[in-house]
């Protein structure tokens, strides 16, 4: 089992977080040694989770000056719908390993930020629980494809039917990566994911049998025609690495390609998020929308990534740091604090709105 949360996590007054990488430091105060592994978890040797963050920090900035900066709009919009910012929140499991209420302060935070919070589907909170408790927030749906496809039915209709505004089919975990720490921690994620039933109450109390498990390893690209059958939500997909597989997710005809590596928690040792968007905004040729995750720390590398064609960047483990924190507005500063730096680092690039951030901000640094 993971390791519980604990009641006395709460920055007091004399703790100044100012950055990120302060939200991080005083998580790992407040949590057990298991939970704090588990969000931590890179696989293997750990070389792509290092090098999401440290491939942003190669990319050196080319701003522009002698611009009128003294109004700087981050807003933007994703799949049509306005942001305030493009910084939205990926899907993580079990947020109440971070902070006893979950995802239901994951949703307020991201509700009163006004940008996007996508659910796992192995969120420690049921759909109906996390909605109630952000009614008017901007949620996507993020599916681990089920072997059982009556339950893919059924999970991707409860979201529908919940408000959720997007399908987003995570790609990368047809089989779980080796996670060391968690193995030796003695963590069985199986056994986690097992006490985790996202059928409604109504289906559950049936007699259908099926129960969530591992993604199905033999999901591939002809079953993508199968979940458009079952949904009119825009689909998205999440993992995504190479221009190859972007194309064929253009030929598939899906929404938006989520350029990801899993938080280097998958395959070690496959290029860094911001090294492989170049390529797969190259392929797609603005056919759809591009996003992001990994490594997005500080408000230059927001900057960055949208300079190399992402519409959007999404936060994994920095929101886990917010609620490990401070719960709800944990999340709040996390958001806040991202948010603040880019308009920051906008102006002092010479960028007044998202539309004027271009790849020409960009130099490629040696270093």
């Amino acid at each position: 089992m993971l390791g519980s949360w604990r009641e006395d996590n709460t920055a007091g007054p004399e703790m100044s977080l100012v950055s990120l990488a302060d939200f991080k430091a005083h998580a790992q105060e407040q949590l057990s040694k298991s939970s704090w592994d588990f969000i931590e978890g890179e696989a293997d040797e750990g070389i792509t989770n290092n090098d999401n963050v440290a491939a942003f920090k190669r990319l050196r900035l080319r701003p522009r000056y002698l611009r009128d900066v003294s109004e700087v709009d981050t807003r933007t919009t994703i799949q049509g719908q306005e942001i305030k910012a493009p910084i939205c929140i990926s899907p993580t499991a079990f947020h109440s390993i971070a902070w006893a209420d979950g995802e239901r302060s994951t949703a307020r935070a991201a509700q009163e930020a006004n940008i996007c919070y996508i659910t796992s589907t192995y969120a420690s909170c049921t759909l109906e629980d996390i909605v109630a408790a952000a009614p008017r927030g901007l949620r996507w749906f993020q599916l681990y494809v089920q072997s059982d496809w009556e339950l893919n039915k059924l999970l991707i209709q409860r979201a529908e039917g919940q408000g959720f505004k997007a399908l987003v089919i995570t790609v990368d975990a047809p089989v779980i990566g080796k996670r060391r720490q968690d193995i030796r921690n003695q963590l069985n994620l199986e056994a986690n994911i097992m006490l985790k039933d996202l059928r409604s109450p109504e289906v559950r109390n049936s007699t259908h049998s099926a129960s969530m498990s591992f993604p199905s390893a033999s999901f591939c690209w002809n079953d993508l025609s199968l979940l458009q059958s079952i949904t009119r939500l825009p689909i998205i997909l999440k993992g995504i690495l190479t221009k190859e597989d972007a194309e064929l997710a253009v030929k598939h005809n899906v929404q938006g390609i989520f350029v990801s590596n899993h938080g280097g928690r998958q395959l070690d040792e496959v290029p860094a998020s911001i090294d492989a968007l170049t390529e797969v905004v190259a392929a797609v040729k603005g056919k759809v929308e591009v996003y992001m995750d990994g490594g997005v720390r500080t408000g230059n590398d927001v900057l960055k990534a949208l300079a190399l064609g992402a519409k959007c960047v999404f936060l994994g483990r920095p929101i886990l740091w917010g609620l490990a924190c401070k719960g709800e507005h944990g999340v709040k500063e996390v958001l806040n604090i991202l948010k603040a730096e880019f308009q920051t680092s906008m102006a002092l690039s010479g960028c007044r709105s998202v539309a004027e951030i271009s790849p020409d901000l960009i130099q490629f640094s040696r270093l």
